[in-house]
């Protein structure tokens, strides 16, 4: 029997381009029903996802999907040649008394806007899942000039794209563009040096970025490759480190057992 991707119920562009790749290739394809508890797929089928962390946290138990993903303090972790910035992770309540402005956003999920807050009085309050104990980064404020979205497969490019011009949304393939020489160098600079601190499947945010005078290449965020907008990559390419990322548990290798999503 074909391998089968499993869709989250929500519709998007990314999710009906993986889809097509996916059916070009053989496999199955579902889309979960968004009140429904999946049913586990017949023996010897191997079910891959790409979806939403929430509805993936109270459905994929019962496809036995694994997910990989970042940790959550690995931005602030790197070295500042890679950020540029100052990034720290703290819990929402400790953020809600830093002085401003400031640049927050949530480590990996989406459970509110990354923006700039005029200080930290003026974040979410606890709302749903986001308590005062969630952590979040915060960081001084930067200029991105131009933002790229790259899929690593095992520490190697497997596909990419630009997706944002100063903070604008400026899609174009990494294939051609007149930065994609910078662009290869500094990801190959990161993964030699801290690869070894992401999953085997990963989509990783650079950009040039302008803090005051001083403009470099610069880490932007490191996304689960399972929840993430492709833009203008090759769908066929991304949709092979979607698959590393989320897939069997069975099939986890050892050196991702320590990113995977409890």
């Amino acid at each position: 029997m074909a391998d089968l991707l499993a869709l989250a119920p929500y519709r998007s562009t990314t999710a009906a381009l993986l889809a097509g790749a996916a059916r070009e290739r053989g496999m199955g394809v579902v889309v979960l029903t968004r009140d429904g508890i999946p049913t586990p797929p017949p023996h010897g089928v191997r079910t891959y996802y790409y979806g939403g962390p929430y509805f993936a946290d109270s459905a994929l138990g019962h496809l036995g999907v694994a997910l990989l993903e970042p940790a959550a303090g690995w931005l602030d972790s790197l070295p500042y040649a890679f950020t540029g910035r100052h990034v720290r992770c703290v819990p929402l309540g400790e953020a809600r008394r830093a002085p401003g402005p400031l640049f927050v956003k949530p480590p990996t999920d989406k459970s509110f806007p990354a923006a700039v807050y005029a200080d930290g009085e003026t974040l979410p309050g606890p709302v749903g899942r986001l308590r005062d104990e969630a952590l979040v980064q915060i960081s001084e404020v930067v200029a991105w000039v131009r933002e790229f979205r790259i899929h690593l497969l095992d520490g190697e490019i497997r596909t990419g794209s630009r997706y944002a011009t100063f903070g604008r949304l400026d899609p174009a393939p990494l294939a051609g563009d007149p930065d994609e020489p910078a662009v290869r160098d500094f990801v190959r600079q990161l993964t030699r040096a801290c690869g070894d601190t992401l999953p085997s499947g990963v989509v990783l945010d650079v950009g040039l970025m302008r803090n005051g005078d001083d403009e470099r290449w610069a880490v932007v965020e490191a996304n689960m490759a399972w929840f993430s907008n492709v833009y203008a990559a090759d769908p066929a390419r991304a949709l092979d480190v979607v698959l590393r990322s989320a897939g069997p548990g069975t099939s986890v290798r050892a050196r991702d057992t320590r990113f995977r999503r409890a």
